[in-house]
């Protein structure tokens, strides 16, 4: 489930207007991790993917007298993300290109309790095992709806794919994993 987010445009107002640090820590903060594993995905390199997602962060911060002409800085920073991703691939292998389609993630569910853990361990095991047999493309959009709480419009924007086909990907995700829970359930 997304967490909740400080309202990411007074955190832009204040950079932008402010030269706040404060301000860019919080954004920094929000948006980072989501970066890092898009990044993580793309690139399958934990210090690529740090080095882009930071170059993102210092892009944002670079550019903060224009921030404020940005209508949704999420998707903005993903989108900067994509293509600082593909530039890095594209530098370190001219023949070898990365498809959406092998773009392989791991679905993180967190517990609250040590019982939580225990009672939720097998069905967590079905449901990434559910997630892995997903196409890699339909894994990514499932990830960036529901982990990351962004729309069908900013996914599509994200991945250059239509929303229709945001919305194909989320419906065969969504039926895989309720088919699990259906089984685990004795829904069927």
């Amino acid at each position: 489930m997304p967490k909740h987010l400080p309202d990411l445009n007074s955190l832009i107002s204040h950079i932008a207007l402010y030269n706040n640090e404060n301000a860019y820590e919080k954004l920094f903060k929000s948006l980072f991790p989501s970066l890092y594993r898009f990044c993580f995905y793309l690139l399958k390199s934990r210090e690529l993917a740090e080095e882009v997602a930071s170059d993102v962060m210092i892009t944002l911060w670079r550019d903060r007298e224009k921030l404020t002409e940005i209508k949704n800085i999420k998707v903005y920073a993903f989108v900067i993300a994509r293509n600082l991703s593909l530039n890095v691939l594209n530098k370190h292998s001219k023949q070898e290109w990365v498809s959406l389609d092998d773009i392989e993630f791991e679905i993180i569910l967190d517990n609250l309790n040590p019982e939580q853990i225990l009672i939720n361990d097998e069905l967590k095991k079905k449901l990434e095992v559910a997630t892995e047999k997903l196409p890699s493309q339909c894994k990514l959009v499932f990830k960036l709806i529901k982990e990351d709480g962004l729309s069908y419009k900013e996914t599509a924007s994200i991945l250059n794919i239509s929303p229709k086909t945001v919305d194909a990907h989320l419906v065969t995700a969504i039926k895989k994993m309720s088919n699990v829970l259906k089984a685990e359930f004795n829904l069927m």
